[in-house]
């Protein structure tokens, strides 16, 4: 895969490393970025070399979440055409959280909205100091619809409440806090960390690791394919919120660098 591309695969000792590859974007999920990842998330799938996945993003940014280019043309679209555009990212959310071989967020910086989805959806997650997080989307108008279902797998509902209608800068720790995040290590840790885990994982059966996953999900009455549905039906939400007045002037005033008109500050 081209050092070129959005998102680059390298495989080495039955890891699998996809890195989200526009730092000068700070890794922002924009339509071809999300299509490559599902490429390679199918590749993954279906490579018997592949013992295990790592998520990571190129330069000090994990994931800034949404294209600003994309979002800005998103404000002029119709709500079907914002639903096709919904439920890519869901549909990469969901196979990412159905993988059937271990997966790993190597978080390496900062992530935000659709970033936390990818967090979310991974098995475990390894997270920098220092790297902050936020769901932003009410200040624009919208929701955290497509990542919730996943979200929600892994945090508290009392959480969601806080940390969605606040839109508060969330640390690594805090993250860690309500279980989205695993462990948290210096940056400069994070390799070590990282195959740390992978090394431990690799020890365990390939067979009996897929078992394991889909032991937990059964056991807790919840299904990989139950969320990547509800991440859809979310995305119909979000679609329809977008068109509204209150989504167009967020959006507006956020490409124009001022206040909402419901700002009372």
């Amino acid at each position: 895969m081209s050092t070129d591309a959005p998102v680059t695969l390298e495989i080495s000792g039955g890891v699998a490393r996809l890195t989200l590859n526009r730092p000068d974007k700070r890794n922002a999920l924009d339509s071809a970025t999300i299509a490559a990842l599902g490429a390679a998330l199918r590749r993954c799938a279906d490579d018997p070399k592949v013992r295990l996945l790592q998520l990571t993003g190129a330069g000090n940014v994990f994931c800034a979440g949404a294209d600003l280019g994309e979002m800005q043309a998103q404000v002029q679209a119709s709500e079907s055409e914002n639903l096709a555009h919904a439920k890519k990212l869901a549909s990469v959310l969901g196979a990412l959280d159905s993988m059937r071989k271990p997966t790993v967020a190597r978080v390496n910086g900062d992530g935000y909205g659709g970033a936390l989805g990818l967090i979310a959806a991974c098995d475990i997650v390894i997270a920098a100091e220092g790297a902050k997080f936020a769901f932003t989307e009410v200040r624009l108008g919208i929701i955290p619809a497509v990542v919730s279902p996943f979200v929600l797998g892994k945090i508290s509902e009392s959480a969601a409440l806080r940390y969605f209608l606040t839109a508060e800068t969330m640390s690594a720790a805090t993250l860690m806090e309500m279980g989205l995040v695993h462990e948290v290590v210096p940056a400069d840790a994070l390799d070590a960390a990282c195959n740390r885990i992978a090394d431990a994982v690799m020890k365990g059966a390939p067979g009996a690791l897929s078992e394991a996953k889909a032991l937990i999900r059964a056991a807790a009455h919840r299904s990989a394919e139950g969320r990547a549905n509800a991440s859809i039906r979310m995305a119909a939400r979000l679609a329809r919120l977008r068109v509204k007045p209150e989504a167009q002037e967020g959006f507006s005033a956020f490409f124009a660098k001022r206040k909402p008109n419901w700002r009372p500050d």
